[in-house]
């Protein structure tokens, strides 16, 4: 389905994306950020409600969404070579019984010092191949550190260095919500756990990776399963031999990009909005295959069609890779679209000198482009505008987390009840054995 994570050395790229913010708001820079707060310090937004600077501070947190306590000043007045030399210094000295987990979208001042890089799915599959690691450090959001400790030991503790770096897109989809759904549901279709004559469900729940714990659980019950952006389309054939339609939470524009592309018809996939009455869509269900729900990422929301035209204006011959999370309108506007993976395998196994265009978040970019100086890499998207909860991530959290660890203390510990756990493993399980 995808590779075993990178290994990585310690050979920070510089500029990184962090120092181009920095010289942005100095004035050193000409080029453009979507919010100069990006250049302060996250423990400056962690008491305040939302998801912070970047991408998805238009987007509506949900009411106790997991905030970060005060992180000491030691660290937060600490320059970055003093860090640096803290983290260094911490996994010396934890050796073995840690593992740093590292997110493509992380900043590079944090991947740097991770001992594995890859997506969400990789790093879960790295958690799981280091059983002798204590603590698993995982850089990155909230969904992925509980799919970690779902597929870790029960004595390992997963780490989550800063609570608030959640997913704004995985908030799109609680786990009321989509059980109000579901009720709703049955009042159109019938006992949605019963097969009908062809042996076929009436709806056969599919989640994104990139949901809660409880929504996993919620599939894991109701003989769904998990996708990733590498098989969604094996998933989607899954669901269909086993149902009449499915219901694709919480990104609407993978389910549809990927449904689109198997030939599933626009009309057959109706949107359901949350926060109306049947969806939105009571009109459009008796037809439906895939029913979307109402939710996105607002990274990839950002890259639009004209932003394609003016690269391929401005660099005739360029190659221009979206990922699947991208609108229709850009993912058909491009040349190709997949996964974070996906763009790092097609840069790659580029033999010839190329332009990339890629519409990914704007650290993967900026490390690819370092990675494959032979290529002209740039991103989409002219203004730099990170992952607002990747970004919760710095490398003072880190040091603090890692200290932490020495001393005896483990901090910001993800773990997933039982009775959520149990279930959203069998959805996970389903994932791992449809493999493209």
């Amino acid at each position: 389905m995808t590779s075993s994570p990178l290994t990585i050395a310690p050979r920070p790229i510089d500029p990184s994306v962090d120092h181009g913010i920095r010289a942005i708001v100095t004035g050193s820079s000409t080029a453009e950020t979507c919010n100069t707060d990006l250049a302060a310090g996250p423990w400056d937004f962690d008491a305040r409600p939302g998801y912070g600077p970047g991408s998805s501070m238009g987007d509506v947190i949900p009411t106790g969404a997991p905030r970060q306590g005060a992180l000491p000043d030691s660290y937060r007045t600490a320059s970055e070579a003093d860090l640096h030399e803290r983290i260094r210094g911490a996994k010396a000295a934890l050796g073995d019984r840690v593992v740093v987990l590292g997110h493509f979208y992380q900043r590079e001042e944090v991947v740097v010092h991770a001992d594995y890089v890859g997506d969400s799915f990789q790093l879960a599959g790295a958690a799981k191949a280091h059983p002798e690691a204590e603590a698993i450090v995982f850089c990155g959001v909230h969904f992925m550190a509980e799919t970690a400790d779902l597929l870790s030991r029960p004595e390992q503790a997963v780490i989550l260095p800063n609570l608030a770096a959640g997913c704004s897109m995985a908030d799109m989809a609680s786990i009321d919500e989509v059980e109000e759904c579901w009720e709703q549901l049955a009042e159109v279709y019938g006992d949605l756990d019963t097969p009908d004559a062809d042996g076929l469900l009436p709806v056969i729940p599919v989640t994104y990776m990139n949901s809660s714990a409880a929504i996993k659980g919620f599939v894991g019950r109701h003989g769904g399963i998990v996708c990733t952006s590498s098989n969604a389309r094996t998933v989607l054939e899954w669901a269909f031999t086993r149902g009449r339609r499915v219901l694709f939470f919480p990104d609407q524009h993978l389910g549809r990009n990927t449904a689109k592309a198997m030939g599933v018809p626009l009309e057959q996939m109706p949107l359901w909005n949350p926060r109306q009455p049947y969806g939105g869509s009571a009109d459009a269900l008796a037809g439906a295959r895939v029913i979307l729900w109402h939710g996105f990422c607002s990274v990839h929301r950002r890259f639009t069609v004209a932003q394609i035209a003016q690269a391929r204006a401005e660099h005739p011959g360029v190659r221009v890779i979206v990922h699947p999370e991208c609108p229709m309108a850009v993912v058909d506007a491009a040349d190709e679209a997949g996964s974070t993976d996906y763009i790092r395998k097609a840069i790659d196994a580029a033999t010839e000198p190329t332009t990339f265009a890629i519409g990914t978040e704007i650290n993967l970019v900026q490390r690819l482009a370092a990675q494959y100086p032979q290529h002209e890499i740039f991103c989409l998207d002219p203004v730099v505008c990170p992952c607002s909860t990747m970004y919760r991530i710095h490398p003072g959290y880190l040091a603090w987390v890692l200290e932490e660890l020495v001393a005896g203390r483990t901090p910001n510990r993800i773990q997933v009840p039982a009775t959520v756990a149990d279930p959203a493993r069998v959805a996970l399980e389903r994932m791992l054995a449809a493999r493209p």
